[in-house]
């Protein structure tokens, strides 16, 4: 308003032209040096007052000045309306307000906000600053042009909006004083101290400087531009500099959102470039009106991008007892900037340049600055590549960024997925990360600038360990300098999808140290293109854009943490991470259809009466069948299915999800009694099956649901219901299918899929409820270690009933894979004739099956196999070893319970290649859990972690974990214990990870005080016996002496018996493992349930009654 009073008072001597144009740059020069000068002179007091007294005491303290000061603005203009000293006299006090106010306005955000919420504090802030800045300056042209000739009238105005601001002050929370002690000059030396110390906090001040030298230079010729290149009227003349405080504001909003929990000064060099770009357009094109509207809102807009940043930085690392005075001695020089800035102004009109030539000269300073800034802090550059990065072609979340800690030294120890996770640590995080890294990368001239701007520690392993030594000596003297140091303790891309085991350099690191080591996790970039995924690397479609990835920190843990507890913790982190995928999960049918979708003509499953039936045809048939059922399953949650794993069968459940409902698939090998129980449990009242499979498996059929025959559904889907399911399938959207599929309500991922009824081996079949999600993240995490593609082949013999049947079935279609069903994993046969049929990769088994096709089978039939997994039961090392003298591949062993959905860990293929070696599997164990999900050993009783090596039971956690059992929360209540699922099993898990089964803790003996495990007799046993084939089981019988006692029941004559017992004792087993001869029992063949699992139930129940006990 000052600046409009003294160039309105000028053009009414002047005409317009060159005169007029710098007589107006000579008073709007005026203002800002009389506004300006205070402003810096007090600028030391003020950071005095910000650190000795309270923050927000300076604040009020500066608002009730602020209404006086509009006060005496009121009565100089009432004396003198045409401005002159006592006008100018008030804007001198502003600027000895402007002074004191800034340091305790922005000092105080870092003492009311946390870390995390500084920048987006900075980015609110700055919106209704400059908000407030663009009504005031519009509001100032058009207060003087409606007072006229009583200018008056716009600082009474603004003096009762000083009284509201007054107000709202009283609101700010009460803060403490920074400090007690130290004078004007202990507040300068300590503010200069503070910036000699930190090199990036005095880059920072010294950006903010040249940013405000050039912002003063440009508002101030906008102004002149505005009137005397625009012709605008005073009304007018103020609206171009309004709209760039619009422009700050939104560019405020879009700092906010990229910056989310950082400090993130790669936005810098991004808004400078724009700064440079947009005056440029004003001095070469000379917009119109309307041209110079918009360009102003992208200046702004950039302007923001650099300002706010750059104060967020200083506040943050500013000293806490000092930030009033840093903030303070940074004014100082901004604002001497900001003066330097308005005179330059003033000379270079008086020089002859015009408003459009100012432009032009900022805007080459600008560019020549923005270059000068890349030369001294290149990892700026850096940042702004991952901020483009990560808010386009990849979408981040962070979680537990305050672990990291805000200063000094901290070793980040991740997991290591891909070529960029540094990359995403960088982009994570606001503070600089030393990593130590593998020096060929260091040297390779593609990567060699970067790794110089981000000052890694090289390291190699062929230098020797000298080389090796130094490097960690590095690291250690980096953390004594309180910089944050990134190890990736595996030493290389993993290559298998899964955690390898971690090295102990970073003990070397920390030893002696107290700095605190922080776990991290990278979630999802297995599957990126910079992964392994695929067997290759870039040379890849990226699955998604933006592709999502989560960084997890966890928290803090002692420098004497050794490498088994931080890998441990580590995936625990993954564990975690695993449930932020869910929102981005599809529920199992929707899933499906895309899968289908994407590859119409692709073989998907296959049986004896259905030798290839396509994506296509699969969806078509599952939409066909679900419209059919929709009017018998009406008003049902829960629809039993009692089916052989075949094509039908698969099409069925698939049927289900897509009408929204939980299939319950029957187990048909436990008899009416254990039919009618999971009936009543499950409360079915439709059951679909065929009559063809129940004749011919002879089922004596449950009383009470209706049986919908497969048959007599198949008959009523006619010409035109297939047409209409091929319609929806190629044309309609998802939801569509799923309202013609009778789903009343939309899936979500935690509904349910399924209800497994487990096998029953060791009591009552239990219902065991798993979600959409519970499921597919198995798939996921099954896939990532044993990934399929279009070549494979799957040998689908396991019942749908099964759990590892049932999940089966969606890791295949959900991976683009085929299935080739049979529905009885007996019929060695026709089982062989399938594998060399459709040239299968990937047999799925159990042991006890296993066995049958090891004898049978030819190695012709099996030559086409990869990988032979086995789960269910453990598998013996001499079935292994055997199946592999015969075929010429080693079946591997996987791990799961129902309640898991079901796999909890597995071997895998290990990886071979030039230079590397990555082993996934290791005989004997059950292999590592697999990427979700969190073991632990812990000691029965009082749940106390174990060390690796030994033995307790055996809890998991994770997604795939089941909701509960169905109807017994009393049950679900036992079987969970602070969100891990207690197994019942006995494991042990070594340094690597790999995960040993030992036995159920149920499958112990207590005999005379000592705990003895059945598996081992069996083990003992069956290597004194010599035989491939499975030939005992043990179990415990109740004995009144002893407590408890062993029974063996085996298939060979009673004769072998006594010689076995003695050879198992000469082999090392303890006499109080040995069974009495009188409780060896033969029997004509083990009692196996339908899944090939030893039936523990039937076991005892034998024996009990072999023996004539009563339970």
């Amino acid at each position: 308003m000052v600046a409009l009073l003294g160039i309105r008072a000028v053009a009414s001597q002047l005409a317009p032209g060159p005169e007029l144009e710098t007589a107006s740059q000579a008073q709007t020069t005026l203002a800002m040096v009389v506004f300006t000068l205070p402003l810096i002179l007090t600028s030391l007091i003020a950071g005095l007052f910000a650190d000795r007294l309270s923050k927000r005491t300076v604040i009020l303290t500066m608002k009730v000045m602020e209404v006086l000061l509009m006060v005496g603005a009121t009565f100089a203009l009432l004396t003198h309306p045409t401005g002159g000293f006592w006008a100018l006299a008030v804007l001198a006090g502003m600027g000895v307000h402007s002074a004191i106010f800034s340091p305790a306005k922005y000092g105080i955000l870092p003492e009311l906000l946390p870390h995390e919420r500084l920048a987006q504090g900075n980015s609110v802030l700055e919106l209704w600053t400059f908000l407030a800045i663009l009504t005031g300056t519009t509001a100032g042209g058009f207060l003087l042009a409606g007072a006229g000739d009583r200018p008056w009238i716009a600082p009474a105005v603004l003096g009762l909006l000083a009284t509201v601001g007054l107000a709202a002050a009283l609101s700010i929370p009460t803060v403490p004083p920074a400090r007690a002690a130290g004078g004007l000059f202990d507040t300068l030396r300590g503010a200069w101290s503070s910036l000699r110390a930190d090199r990036l906090l005095r880059l920072a001040i010294i950006g903010a400087v040249f940013f405000w030298t050039i912002a003063s230079l440009v508002v101030q010729n906008v102004l002149v531009y505005a009137k005397a290149v625009l012709g605008l009227s005073d009304a007018l003349a103020t609206v171009p500099s309004a709209l760039i405080s619009v422009g700050i504001g939104l560019g405020a909003l879009v700092v906010g959102r990229l910056s989310r929990a950082r400090v993130e000064y790669g936005l810098v060099p991004l808004g400078a470039a724009g700064v440079a770009f947009f005056l440029l357009v004003l001095g070469w094109w000379r917009p119109p009106f309307s041209g110079t509207l918009a360009v102003m809102i992208l200046l702004g807009m950039a302007s923001a991008l650099i300002f706010i940043p750059i104060n967020a930085l200083v506040q943050w690392l500013a000293p806490h007892d000092r930030r009033g005075s840093v903030i303070a001695l940074e004014n100082i020089c901004v604002f001497t900037g900001i003066l330097l800035g308005s005179l330059s102004g003033g000379m270079l009109a008086h020089a002859g340049l015009s408003t459009s030539g100012i432009f032009l000269a900022t805007a080459f300073g600008t560019t020549v600055g923005t270059f000068w800034a890349l030369w001294l802090m290149p990892e700026t550059f850096l940042r702004l590549v991952l901020v483009l990065f990560t808010n386009t072609l990849y979408r981040l979340r962070i979680i537990g960024h305050e672990h990291v800690p805000m200063t000094g030294g901290a070793l980040l120890v991740p997991n290591h997925i891909s070529f960029i996770d540094g990359f995403l640590l960088i982009a994570s995080l606001d503070r600089p990360i030393r990593f130590i890294v593998d020096a060929q990368y260091v040297e390779h001239p593609f990567f060699k600038p970067f790794m110089r701007a981000l000052q890694v520690i090289p390291i190699s392993s062929h230098g020797g360990p000298r080389v090796i030594l130094k490097a960690l000596r590095e690291a250690g003297n980096a953390l004594d300098a309180g910089e944050l140091v990134c190890i990736f303790p595996e030493g290389q891309i993993t290559r298998t999808g899964n955690l390898l085991p971690f090295r102990r350099g970073f003990e070397r690191i920390v030893k002696g140290r107290t700095v605190p080591i922080v776990p991290v996790h990278l979630d999802r970039v297995w599957g990126s293109i910079f992964s392994f995924v695929g067997g290759r690397f870039l040379t890849k479609w990226p699955e998604r854009i933006p592709y999502p990835v989560t960084v997890s920190f966890g928290t803090p843990i002692p420098a004497e943490t050794p490498a088994h507890e931080l890998r441990r913790l580590v995936l625990e982190l993954g564990e975690r991470a695993w449930h932020v995928r869910k929102p981005d999960r599809r529920p199992l049918h929707r899933a499906f259809i895309h899968s289908m979708r994407r590859h119409p003509f692709r073989l998907v499953m296959a049986d004896a009466t259905k030798p290839r039936v396509t994506c296509l045809q699969a969806l078509i048939g599952a939409i066909a069948l679900a419209r059919v059922l929709k009017t018998h399953w009406e008003n049902q949650a829960n629809v039993g299915l009692l089916l052989p794993p075949t094509v039908a069968g698969g099409l069925v459940n698939v049927a289900a999800t897509l009408a929204g409902r939980t299939s319950v698939n029957l187990n048909y090998t436990v008899g009416k009694a254990g039919l009618e129980s999971a009936v009543r449990q499950a409360q079915l009242q439709t059951i679909v099956t065929s009559r063809k499979f129940v004749e011919k498996a002879k089922l004596d059929l449950p009383e009470g649901p209706t049986m919908l025959w497969l048959e007599d559904l198949a008959a009523t889907i006619g010409g035109p219901q297939k047409a209409l399911a091929a319609l929806l399938t190629l044309l309609a959207p998802v939801r569509l299918i799923e309202s013609a599929c009778g789903q009343q309500r939309r899936v979500t991922m935690d509904d349910l899929a399924t209800i497994i009824f487990s096998s029953g081996s060791t009591g009552e079949p239990k219902g065991v409820m798993l979600s959409h999600y519970s499921l597919d993240a198995n798939v996921q995490g099954v896939s990532q270690v044993l990934p399929l593609d279009a070549q494979d082949r799957i040998l689908g013999i396991l019942p749908l009933f099964h759990s590892f049947g049932y999940l089966v079935f969606w890791y295949v279609v959900l991976n683009g894979a085929a299935i080739v069903f049979h529905p009885s994993p007996l019929d060695v046969a026709a089982i062989g004739e399938l594998c060399a049929t459709h040239r299968l990769t990937f047999l799925v088994s159990t042991p006890t099956f296993l066995q049958l096709y090891q004898r049978r089978c030819t190695p012709e039939q099996f030559s086409t196999l990869r990988v032979v997994l086995t789960g269910a039961e453990k598998l013996p090392l001499r079935l292994s070893q055997s199946f592999e003298d015969r075929f010429g591949i080693r079946p591997i062993e996987g791990y799961g319970v129902t309640e898991c959905a079901p796999v909890i860990a597995v071997n895998c293929p290990d990886f071979r290649a030039s230079g590397f070696y990555q082993p996934a599997s290791r005989r004997g164990t059950v292999g590592r859990p697999l990427p979700g999900v969190s073991v632990r050993i812990v000691d029965p009783d009082s749940f106390a972690v174990l060390p690796p090596g030994t033995a307790g039971m055996l809890l998991v956690k994770g997604p795939n974990v089941m909701d509960g059992y169905l109807g017994r929360a009393d049950l679900t209540a036992q079987a969970i214990h602070d969100g891990w699922y207690i197994t019942g099993d006995i494991a042990m898990l070594d340094e690597d990870g790999f995960l040993t089964i030992t036995d159920r803790l149920s499958r112990f003996s207590k005999i005379g005080g000592e705990m003895v495990p059945h598996r081992r007799v069996e083990e003992a046993l069956q290597h004194a016996s010599g035989e491939e084939l499975q030939i005992c089981a043990v179990t415990g019988v109740p004995d009144e002496r002893k407590g408890e006692q062993l029974a063996v029941l085996h298939t060979l004559s009673d004769e072998v018996i006594p010689h076995l017992l003695a050879k198992a004792a000469a082999d090392g087993l303890p006499n109080l493992f040995l069974p009495a001869r009188s409780h060896c029992i033969k029997v004509e063949a083990l009692p196996v349930l339908g899944t090939g699992k030893l039936d523990l139930r039937a076991l005892k129940r034998i024996a009990m009654e072999r023996l004539g006990l009563t339970p």
